[in-house]
């Protein structure tokens, strides 16, 4: 990868809609080599996929939890289990397994506290393996670099 896949990449994470003929130009490439840069990136796996950033106040949630949750053990079969479960519950929008305290941390949204405590009630609650679940609630979003602009800092 060199800088030109990395001005596409920047461009591609600051608007996944720019038409081709937009990066290219931006990049200093004709539209057919940036088409082959593009395909490229993707087959790689640089580019991993295209999607919209969803306003979920105006959809409704107004409420974002960071969920923090503690395993009886680390057994893989256990996380694995864990994870397949936490898969499939609306309103979990990532989980990771973190080093420190806990096992996962959990990015939950949801309409209001009543669909939170619901949520967690019926879903969270009943995750297979669950010791502990430590909630903390987003009082506001700060704004912070694009993912982008972070990864490629160094890059000039």
């Amino acid at each position: 990868m060199d800088r030109i896949d990395s001005a596409i990449l920047k461009l591609l994470a600051a608007d996944a809609r720019a038409a081709v003929s937009q990066v290219a130009a931006q990049v200093g490439l004709s539209q057919s080599a940036c088409t082959r840069r593009i395909q490229g990136l993707e087959a790689s796996g640089h580019i991993t996929g295209y999607g919209a950033r969803l306003g979920h106040r105006r959809l409704g949630f107004r409420i974002t939890a960071l969920v923090d949750i503690t395993l009886g053990t680390q057994v893989e079969e256990d996380l694995a289990k864990f994870e397949r479960a936490v898969a499939e519950i609306d309103g979990v929008v990532e989980c990771a397994l973190v080093s420190g305290g806990q096992d996962y941390r959990l990015k939950v949204l949801a309409q209001d506290l009543d669909d939170y405590e619901r949520l967690h009630r019926e879903h969270l609650g009943r995750l297979p393996g669950v010791v502990t679940i430590n909630s903390s609630f987003v009082l506001r979003a700060v704004p912070t670099r694009s993912e982008a602009d972070a990864l490629f800092a160094r890059a000039g």
